[in-house]
């Protein structure tokens, strides 16, 4: 999973992450936020809020949460066999799928300063109000997710964080294959 506060940069290095590693599946999350100008339009399933409930009462998420007055949640993964699941999430939604996978890791994906953070949250279109709403609510999500992190990565340059992010999902591959014998 990678978590982190918004405008961090978690969806270009997901998408990245999969670029460079066939063994990944992004799960694509949906949301009831309508769409930004800068977006593409694949970065998320964009639903009606009535449509993002139905599915909610049919209980065909692994987690969702409302921030900000929006829904967001990560549909039950479909993955191909043999592909590791990643996640772009928020922390309320990391910490329910580690209630229900502990052995899940986390990635706390962190900016290289808070300036930087704004300047992303400006740039990609988002509104001053919603700017001010989501740097208020930084320092909450970062508190919460150290505490959920098994790994820290400043995406303070996207090829140099996708690749630390590869070399420890290869180690952990490397332990899966061949876990360590006991004493």
């Amino acid at each position: 999973m990678l978590i982190g506060p918004g405008g961090v940069g978690k969806g270009t290095l997901a998408q990245r992450l999969v670029e460079k590693d066939d063994r990944l599946w992004l799960s694509r999350s949906w949301t009831t936020r309508p769409k930004r100008a800068t977006e593409k339009g694949d970065e998320y399933v964009f639903v009606e809020r009535a449509t993002f409930e139905s599915a909610i009462d049919d209980d065909r998420f692994l987690e969702w949460a409302e921030f900000q007055g929006n829904l967001y949640g990560t549909p039950l993964p479909t993955s191909p066999s043999e592909a590791d699941v990643l996640l772009e999430i928020e922390v309320q939604g990391a910490e329910q799928v580690r209630r229900h996978n502990p052995d899940s890791v986390v990635f706390l994906i962190l900016p290289p300063s808070m300036d930087q953070l704004e300047q992303r949250l400006r740039g990609r279109g988002d509104s001053p109000e919603h700017v001010a709403q989501r740097l208020s609510s930084t320092p909450h999500e970062l508190a919460r997710g150290h505490e959920l992190a098994d790994y820290v990565v400043v995406n303070d340059e996207v090829e140099r964080a996708a690749d630390e992010i590869l070399s420890i999902l290869e180690e952990l591959r490397r332990h899966r294959r061949n876990p360590p014998e006991k004493d």
